[in-house]
């Protein structure tokens, strides 16, 4: 018979581990990212809608400060690419946004003329609990921001996807449990 000590220990380190931490994410996947794209295909928006941001996590451009801006802007500024007024504005070349609530948050550049051809960018954050249940965050009434997928295979799914977390933990933990009786 297995002692249930040992058992017990190695599940709390293995919750322990597997819990949300924080990530940041640099925007497009490179350092070269924050562009007017060459194709639709480029778009951040694809890039975006295949990462799952919660909160906690940071956005980071890489870019030519002095050359190029980022424009965090309301949903109607998105979409007419209205850079006034704007509800914060960067322009460092090396910038970090804190998602620190759910929902969309809306990214323009803000060189003239760069939103028009493309240069914007939709997140959708997710909260901490929602990365567990099997109901996605609402998508944006827009056609170009990113289309949350209903998950298939229920929290599991949407945990693996996040790249682990608690419930897929368990979910593993389990069946290396039942292998061991």
């Amino acid at each position: 018979m297995v002692s249930a000590a040992p058992l017990i220990f190695l599940t709390l380190i293995f919750i322990t581990t597997l819990s949300s931490e924080a990530k940041d994410f640099l925007v497009g996947g490179t350092t070269n990212a924050w562009k007017i794209p060459s194709s639709p295909s480029e778009s951040l928006n694809r890039w975006a809608e295949s990462t799952r941001f919660q909160i906690g996590d940071s956005l980071v451009w890489k870019y030519e400060a002095g050359k190029d801006s980022v424009l965090q802007v309301t949903r109607e500024a998105y979409l007419s690419c209205n850079t006034t007024g704007p509800v914060a504005e960067h322009g460092d070349g090396n910038t970090t946004v804190g998602l620190d609530k759910s929902g969309a948050f809306y990214f323009i550049s803000g060189e003239k003329g760069h939103c028009e051809k493309g240069q914007k960018l939709i997140v959708v954050v997710l909260s901490k609990r929602s990365s567990s249940v099997s109901s996605p965050a609402p998508a944006p009434m827009d056609s170009e921001g990113p289309a949350i997928a209903p998950a298939s295979g229920g929290a599991a799914a949407v945990a693996a996807r996040r790249g682990g977390g608690i419930v897929g933990g368990l979910v593993v933990l389990g069946g290396l449990v039942g292998l061991l009786f």
